[in-house]
Order: structure tokens, then C-alpha cells, then sequence
């Protein structure tokens, strides 16, 4: 058996092996549980006037497009999505809340929920998916990058970026 010295103590390689091998048994489904996401969302939508007033305006909006990941583990890359929600303006204070659906490559997807009230991120929330997303939690934030002047009236054209947290069901 092969120790090191070390203060009077000696250390066994083959014990520090075998503890370094149960940590990384032990504690490695836990990583591969939670990935990180950083992409860059480009689209074009519509926006529907539902009232416009000095007190109150209300309008939906309906967004699709592509997205472009950001980070090395390519998570999302070349996913589609589509996004719809309302925004309210009540009293100056702007309040948004939407739904959307990523579509990957393969055809699998994820429904989550998007919020921003008055602050310039957006809040998100995984709830749903299927296939390799089956069992999705997790979030982030998200905000806009860069917006262009309406090609058609009634559009818009944007890109944002989102960062956070996926965390699926250890397998």
C-alpha cells in the first residue's frame, strides 16, 4: 500500500482514491440534474389594442422566433418559440404576463410562464414539458436586447436575452 506522510499522519492513496470516487458517485446525478441556460431569443410578433385610455391601456401581444444559445452546453440552440401575453399600463405602471412554448430541435417542448412588472428583467418559470423536458422546473430572467422600427404597423421585431436554471428529474 502506497501513504503519504503528511505531519505525522500517514494517508492512505488508496483510501483518498476511494473517498474521491464516492463523492463523485454520489454527488454527480445531482449536477447533471441542474444545467444552466443563457440564449439569445430573436422574433417578430403582433400586438392587439384591447382599450387605450390616459388611466388604463391594455394590449396582447403574440410572439415567435428562434433561439441561439450562449452557452457551451448549447442548451435551447436552435429551439423555436412561441410567446403570448397582456400587457396592462395602469396609473404609468406597466405590468406583463405571458405564456410560452419552446420547441427543441427534436421536437420535444417546455410550457413556462414570463412576468415583468415595472422593473426592466423579466421573471421566468418553467411548468411544463415533455420528452428529454419531462418533469422541467426551474427559471430566470430575461430582458431585451435590442428592438428595431416596425416593418409592418401593428409589429414588433426584438431580440432578448435569458439566463437561469433548468432542473430536470434525476433519471
Amino acid at each position: 500500500m502506497i501513504t503519504i506522510k503528511e505531519k505525522g499522519q500517514s494517508v492512505s492513496i488508496l483510501k483518498a482514491a476511494a473517498a474521491v470516487i464516492f463523492c463523485l458517485i454520489v454527488f454527480t446525478p445531482v449536477a447533471q440534474a441542474e444545467q444552466p441556460f443563457d440564449i439569445t431569443d430573436c422574433g417578430s410578433g403582433t400586438m392587439t389594442m384591447v382599450s387605450a385610455s390616459k388611466e388604463l391601456t391594455v394590449f396582447g401581444f403574440d410572439l415567435k422566433g428562434i433561439s441561439r444559445s450562449n452557452h457551451e452546453n448549447k442548451v435551447f440552440d436552435n429551439a423555436t418559440f412561441h410567446c403570448v401575453g397582456v400587457i396592462r399600463v395602469m396609473a404609468g405602471k406597466r405590468n406583463e404576463t405571458g405564456y410560452f412554448k419552446i420547441m427543441d430541435s427534436e421536437g420535444d417542448f417546455i410550457v413556462g410562464e414570463v412576468t415583468r412588472a415595472e422593473t426592466e428583467k423579466s421573471t421566468w418559470k418553467f411548468l411544463q414539458g415533455n420528452g428529454k423536458w419531462k418533469g422541467i422546473t426551474g427559471g430566470g430572467t430575461g430582458w431585451v436586447i435590442m428592438q428595431g422600427k416596425p416593418i409592418t404597423p401593428g409589429t414588433f421585431q426584438a431580440c432578448f436575452r435569458h439566463t437561469g436554471t433548468i432542473k430536470l428529474p434525476k433519471e
